[in-house]
């Protein structure tokens, strides 16, 4: 006999729920050596709190933005139009936002001014649904030009159209300085802001395209009636870089600095968050809500930028999004569904440092 049987545990008759448990132990030896994490790589914006929630299993709590109750703090950053690709790409984004709950900018809609070519393109509400917020999308210098031949019906009717909810202004003076085919801006943007504002009464943003705003555009526009700001910063997408990628080679080296100035979407958020404390002190806060986007790489990004903001604020994507969007729905559908578990993760688990 055994002298040790006594100290056996009883023999069972339910197999080992966990089956996989010898293939994983296997991985875990063999794997080890290649996850190894120095400290450099943690990341030191979060302290991990471990005992202090069970893993999330109940949806993202909805939150009140653009006048919607949207089921993810998310927002699909302004894409494209009128070319073969975009209106799947298109299409493809506006089923994520109507499945997902969160709302979508269409990429620049200028093609749609006087004509409905690409209109198919654009035509995503029907995907949508009416429980996100859409919104169209033109550059301040075709705004300006609407406004100096008082076709601001055109603008108008381009919005309902789209069954849109109002107006992106995207403005891109950079963009139009390096593009080959550039506008030129014959206003600064602020006073074409202030007319289009005094002359309709469309829900306007106001985005930048690549290089974000300073604290004195910051400022201006925090005070203005505006549904919200999208920050567009560096970091993501640069359309002065990729326009001067489009440029001879004698353009290209001489602007090339340009394509390097603009603020971190960090920079803007802590710029926002004290010119908004300043300006409700002084009782001039009226642009409350922030669509913080540029350089924002997962749902860690977000949630840190977000949860940082002292504004309600969502965060906007673009790149990620439209790489999944050209391979197809059931891709882009599955990143979506992953990111935002992880973002549900990240609110139970993870807190911000001071």
């Amino acid at each position: 006999m055994n002298p040790n049987s006594s100290a056996l545990p009883p023999h069972s008759a339910h197999p080992d729920p966990d089956a996989n448990a010898p293939a994983r132990k296997q991985d875990h030896i063999e794997l080890a050596f290649r996850s190894q994490v120095g400290q450099a790589h943690l990341d030191a914006r979060f302290d991990y709190e471990p005992l202090l929630a069970a893993h999330p299993t109940d949806p993202l709590p909805p939150l009140e933005f653009l006048g919607y109750s949207l089921a993810a703090p998310l927002w699909i950053s302004s894409m494209t139009g009128g070319t073969q690709m975009a209106g799947t790409i298109n299409h493809n984004l506006a089923r994520a936002c109507g499945e997902f709950g969160f709302g979508m900018g269409l990429g620049s809609c200028r093609s749609l001014l006087y004509a409905n070519t690409y209109f198919d393109d654009f035509n995503v509400r029907p995907l949508l649904g009416k429980k996100v917020p859409l919104y169209a999308n033109l550059g301040v210098a075709q705004v300006d030009k609407l406004l100096v031949n008082n076709e601001l019906s055109v603008l108008t009717d381009l919005v309902g159209r789209l069954q849109a909810d109002g107006l992106i202004v995207h403005v891109n003076p950079t963009q139009e300085w390096l593009q080959p085919e550039g506008d030129q801006l014959l206003r600064p943007p602020l006073a074409v802001l202030d007319e289009l504002l005094a002359r309709t009464s469309l829900s306007i943003i106001v985005k930048e395209v690549g290089q974000g705003f300073g604290p004195a555009s910051m400022r201006a526009l925090l005070q203005m009636p505006l549904a919200a700001v999208d920050f567009a910063a560096g970091g993501g997408t640069n359309f002065a870089l990729l326009e001067l990628l489009r440029s001879d080679p004698s353009r290209r080296d001489a602007y090339e600095p340009l394509s390097r100035v603009g603020h971190t979407a960090e920079e803007m958020m802590r710029q926002a968050n004290q010119i908004a404390a300043e300006l409700r002190a002084s009782g001039t806060l009226r642009c409350q809500q922030l669509i913080i986007s540029g350089g924002v790489k997962d749902f860690l990004d977000g949630y840190y930028l977000t949860a940082s903001s002292t504004l309600p604020a969502i965060y906007g994507q673009a790149s990620a999004f439209l790489r999944h969007a050209r391979e197809g729905y059931e891709p882009l559908r599955q990143y979506v569904g992953l990111q935002l578990q992880g973002l549900a993760y990240a609110r139970a688990y993870l807190r911000l440092r001071a």
